[in-house]
């Protein structure tokens, strides 16, 4: 099921600066929950496995299955929608996983996925959305007026916006370091902001619903993009600095004023 995965000069590098020793594994298959089977695999390469555990009490009694996963002690590692690289600190220790779906992604961009992966997990961002709203994830869902999955969407677009703006400056600094690596989030970014410009048409003609285009909106902060009303609210200091209580505040003003 797993493999080390070879690392160039500049990731390894960057693993050794943001999270030392950890593991970058090549997956033989896809998976969001590992199975008990392969976590057995996993543990004969980590010396601990403690699945994260959040408080069901968090979630609203409509939440998606999935959601209320989290809550158990089943592994967890990435949710639907998410790319073809997760991470997790639920071992020790931190383990970068490379599902199989990277197939066919251009090598720089999957060696800045792999990056991207290690600075966060370095960095102690939240891992996944729940961890970072936690009790205030039913204020947020109360905030939302729409279908649970969509508010889900939502939620994790925000966390994700709520990782960029810690990443970005990291990424900006990679000039003389890791050159490659910074060029390869430069293309990114490039490649997105024109789908970010069409955004707001895109949702006023039902083209793009608005959790489709938060998504879209809030991947572009790591970049450093100019991202249309309402989503510019998310690319602040201010939501630096005080995370899932701005978050759903800005859910209340935005759904308060339809």
């Amino acid at each position: 099921m797993f493999s080390e995965r070879d690392l160039g000069d500049e990731l390894a590098a960057v693993r050794e600066a943001y999270v030392p020793g950890a593991l970058v594994l090549d997956c033989a298959r896809d998976f969001q929950t590992l199975p008990p089977e392969h976590r057995d695999d996993l543990a004969l390469l980590t010396d601990n496995i403690e699945p994260s555990e959040y408080d069901e009490a968090w979630l609203p009694g409509d939440a998606p299955q999935l959601l209320h996963q989290l809550t158990t002690t089943e592994f967890v590692v990435g949710t639907p929608g998410d790319g073809a690289v997760a991470w997790t600190t639920q071992t020790d220790p931190p383990v970068v996983f490379v599902k199989a779906r990277i197939e066919g992604t251009p090598g720089a961009f999957a060696d800045f996925l792999v990056a991207e992966a290690l600075v966060e997990a370095g960095l102690g961002l939240p891992e996944q959305f729940l961890g970072f709203f936690g009790e205030q994830y039913q204020k947020f869902d109360a905030a939302v007026d729409r279908e649970p999955a969509t508010v889900y969407q939502l939620a994790a677009a925000c966390c994700d916006a709520y990782r960029g703006l810690h990443t970005r400056e990291e990424f900006e600094a990679w000039t003389e370091d890791f050159p490659a690596l910074h060029d390869a989030w430069v293309d990114a970014g490039e490649r997105i902001q024109p789908r970010i410009d069409g955004l707001s048409g895109e949702v006023a003609r039902g083209e793009t619903s608005f959790s489709d285009a938060a998504e879209l909106a809030c991947s572009g902060v790591k970049h450093g993009l100019d991202l249309p009303a309402p989503f510019a609210a998310l690319d602040t200091l201010a939501y630096r600095r005080h995370g899932a209580s701005y978050a759903v505040k800005w859910a209340e003003k935005l759904f308060t004023d339809e």
